[in-house]
């Protein structure tokens, strides 16, 4: 069966962040999927059938590797481990969380599938599942990404999808969204709002984190097999916050275990950005209560990033949460350094990541900074770093930026 959250006394809250605030027409929706999820989860056939997928069609579980060549680079003596999300069939960890939605869908009796997306890789596992199980799909993409992620705009549209154009706003991730929660509330009854991250109105915060759960669950055994103990810190990027609340749920209990969370400075903090926790405030958006990038006046400000999938004004309010109560720290790192971390991992580790993933890689540095200040100099850490995604999506951008950078030296 799978867990539910009892961060709160409050269902689908965590500490004053999360909730539902959605407009009067959604609120059935959203109740019945809510009812839906909790039915799901004291169902073993329904776990027991995610995980038979997720083995027998997803590949799961995906490797924990050692990152000797990365830990030479870095002059560190601590052992990296690297936890290959990348290898999951689509590429990245949003199958782990499509799987499990579609099949709620189907057991809800939803006949139609939407879904927002931002690099792309959900859209893809969206699409990807779908197809799998003969549903349609319609997935929401703002103009300026469908431009940066073409490959995953083509594999979307072989796998069956339809792909909307939103050209209102930054034609970024947030109108995506906006969006398809227009759909959703105009066809509330057939059909079913895949949500990619752990945000949105309860239940989904909730619901995709333990979908996305069982990343940190192997992480933990397959740690334990190798060295026999849990590791000193769990590093993985955030935007919404998927792949970073999946590898950090089976950890947050255990206070050895520090969390790093690094999001997106963009031009820096100074410029433009998507640094929610560094520069965010509380505010309502999407369906939640959370951190989000706004003015003084409470109107959303744009966010930037050189990853579109971290390019978003907000947060997961679970994130919020460990944020404010100190149980997660969260780091910022720039386009340009993302940059330098995508040429580290590929040249120490053969690993082209997503540019999502290079901000964790690019973190390292100050991880390891902050940990010597509080760990024994003389013990060797243990740290993991989820590789989220592989960068195959992202290479044209990669391309651009270097090549660029390198005519200016």
């Amino acid at each position: 069966m799978i867990a539910q959250s009892k961060s709160s006394a409050v269902a689908g809250t965590f500490g004053r962040f999360g909730g539902r605030y959605v407009a009067e027409t959604l609120m059935p929706a959203v109740e019945e999927l809510a009812a839906a999820w909790r039915d799901a989860c004291n169902d073993p056939g329904f776990t027991a059938t995610i995980d038979t997928i997720l083995a027998q069609w997803v590949g799961r579980p995906s490797p924990l590797s050692p990152a000797l060549r990365l830990a030479a680079a870095l002059g560190t003596t601590a052992r990296l481990w690297l936890k290959r999300e990348d290898l999951n069939h689509t590429g990245s960890h949003k199958i782990n969380n499509c799987v499990g939605q579609v099949l709620l869908a189907k057991r809800m009796g939803k006949r139609r599938i939407i879904a927002e997306t931002g690099a792309g890789q959900h859209g893809v596992a969206t699409a990807t599942v779908c197809a799998y199980f003969g549903l349609p799909c319609v997935v929401y993409m703002g103009a300026v990404d469908i431009e940066r992620q073409q490959l995953n705009v083509l594999r979307m549209r072989l796998l069956g999808a339809e792909v909307v154009a939103v050209q209102s706003g930054s034609a970024t991730l947030k109108d995506a969204i906006n969006e398809a929660l227009r759909d959703w509330v105009a066809h509330p009854l057939d059909t079913h709002y895949v949500i990619g991250s752990v945000m949105g109105p309860d239940p989904y915060p909730t619901m995709v984190r333990e979908l996305q759960r069982v990343i940190g669950r192997e992480t933990k055994a397959q740690l334990h097999a190798q060295v026999g103990r849990l590791p000193d810190a769990v590093v993985a990027c955030v935007g919404g916050g998927s792949n970073a609340m999946g590898i950090f749920a089976d950890f947050i209990p255990e206070p050895e275990v520090a969390l790093f969370g690094v999001e997106a400075a963009g031009e820096g903090l100074d410029g433009r950005h998507a640094a929610t926790m560094s520069r965010g405030s509380e505010g309502v958006y999407h369906g939640m209560r959370s951190l989000v990038l706004q003015d003084e006046h409470g109107q959303l400000l744009e966010a930037h990033s050189i990853s579109a999938g971290l390019d978003y004004p907000g947060v997961g309010p679970e994130h919020a949460h460990l944020f404010e109560s100190g149980r997660a720290r969260y780091l910022a790192v720039d386009d340009q350094a993302a940059l330098r971390g995508v040429e580290l991992l590929a040249r120490t580790e053969g690993i082209i990541p997503a540019l999502e993933t290079a901000h964790a890689i690019a973190a390292l540095p100050e991880v390891l900074r902050l940990l010597a200040t509080s760990r024994d100099p003389a013990a060797v850490l243990d740290i993991v770093v989820n590789i989220s995604g592989r960068g195959d999506k992202d290479m044209h951008t990669i391309a651009a930026r270097l090549g660029a950078a390198q005519g200016d030296r």
